[in-house]
């Protein structure tokens, strides 16, 4: 047993440098490191879930987990409150857009109307929330059952496929749907770097790996890193100007770890097939979302909403337009959903986006959101989204049967919620 002496040197240590709240604010990334780990070690199946083809597919297969997180976050900040329609909307969308383009209609024509559907059923299915003060469950679960309704009624119960070869490039995740090594067109003298014959990139990528490597995308993985740092040392620099209380030592940790990160995953993807054209969609919904919540006013009254809505009505806000808002967004993002989705299943089934409403709730609160509303941040739901989609794959990978996959999933949501509750307690 330790002594009292070593019991308060370790208490002193843990408040100088912040550790508990440290190991608090970064509970869930450091299950997903551990849990990619475990599934990395898994006897027989070592390495194969870091596969760059692995990684490609995991973004792939989560990207509505994305894009439909992003949105639920706006409404979960409300209060606690969901869409649970989201599911119905992506596959009503979907169907809409695909029957279009397989009747001959234009694809920018066709992306324009999905998301005014899915802009349009959000700001529907708000006006009933927002203005009639019908509660968000019932309003979003008879959208849910309607707009299902729907899709088969569009569907005539048949699948529907598409061929746009532009639409397939631009939202799909085939092999056309990259961003194309644009740095070897530019210096053709790359093209006779990486070869088997360069004993050191062949040690360094992989013999499988060094002809089809992707410049273009470690370089923009590269930048996406050297962006961050500058960000992250700028915050840091403002927070002290204005002498706000922060822990350094915990600061350089994490700006490390995160643009190690970011380069270690653009070169796992660099030696595939590059930078996914899925994946700039995703970043582009998250980096928008991110500005949106932290620097605007809109993004200020969500989370005031969520902490204490009266107290935000009496000063001045419309908190109804608040919630309008949320409902808006979520629907425009599940026709963005609804787009991905066609465009990685090459057209649309009537059973499609089934679940999907489940995926995004459980990747909010997983990355941190609080079921009472108010807090939750899109830095965190990424987090959540990530960890779902790589207990997804790895029990996949191991061969887990697909029922114990939902069992695992549940426990992970309950145990997320449980800390959320547990230091509402604490606080109180």
């Amino acid at each position: 047993m330790a002594s009292p002496g070593l019991k308060q040197r370790i208490s002193e240590f843990m408040e100088k440098y912040k550790v508990g709240a440290f190991f608090q604010k970064y509970t869930m990334t450091i299950a997903l490191v551990l849990v990619t780990i475990i599934f990395s070690k898994w006897p027989g199946k070592e390495g194969l879930i870091l596969l760059p083809s692995n990684l490609t597919g995991l973004i792939a297969e989560n990207a509505y987990v994305f894009v439909l997180a992003t949105g639920m976050l706006m409404c979960i900040l409300t209060g606690g409150n969901i869409d649970l329609s989201v599911g119905s909307v992506v596959c009503f969308t979907a169907a809409v857009g695909c029957t279009m383009m397989a009747g001959g209609a234009g694809m920018l024509v066709t992306v324009l109307v999905m998301l005014a559907i899915g802009l349009a059923i959000g700001a529907f299915q708000g006006f009933w929330i927002a203005k009639i003060r019908v509660p968000a469950f019932i309003a979003t679960l008879a959208g849910m059952y309607a707009f299902r309704g729907f899709s088969n009624v569009v569907l005539n119960g048949y699948r529907v496929d598409i061929s746009n070869e532009t639409f397939l490039q631009l939202f799909g995740s085939g092999k056309s749907s990259f961003i194309p090594d644009v740095l070897r067109d530019i210096f053709p003298g790359l093209n006779g770097t990486f070869t088997k014959d360069n004993e050191f990139l062949t040690g360094l990528i992989g013999a499988n790996y060094v002809t089809k490597f992707n410049v273009t995308c470690l370089c923009i993985g590269v930048l996406a890193a050297l962006v961050f740092i500058v960000l992250r040392v700028h915050k840091i620099l403002v927070q002290k100007k204005l002498g706000i209380a922060q822990s350094i030592p915990s600061q350089i940790v994490t700006i490390v770890l995160i643009s190690a990160l970011a380069l270690w995953f653009s070169f796992q993807l660099a030696c595939y097939r590059g930078f996914p054209m899925v994946l700039v969609w995703i970043a582009l919904v998250l980096g928008v979302y991110a500005y949106v919540t932290n620097k605007t006013a809109i993004g200020r009254h969500l989370y005031a909403v969520g902490g204490n809505e009266k107290a935000t009505a009496l000063s001045g806000v419309k908190t109804r337009n608040v919630y309008w808002f949320a409902y808006a967004n979520i629907g425009l993002l599940a026709g963005l959903a609804g787009i991905l989705t066609a465009g990685r299943a090459k057209g649309i089934d009537p059973v499609y986006g089934e679940g999907y409403e489940m995926d995004a709730i459980a990747a909010c609160f997983i990355g941190g959101a609080s079921a009472y509303g108010g807090t939750g941040k899109v830095s965190g739901m990424i987090i959540g989204a990530l960890l779902m989609g790589v207990i997804n794959k790895g029990m996949m990978i191991v061969g887990v049967d697909a029922n114990y996959q939902k069992v695992v999933k549940g426990i992970v949501l309950l145990i997320a919620v449980m800390f959320d509750v547990m230091s509402k307690r604490q606080k109180r």
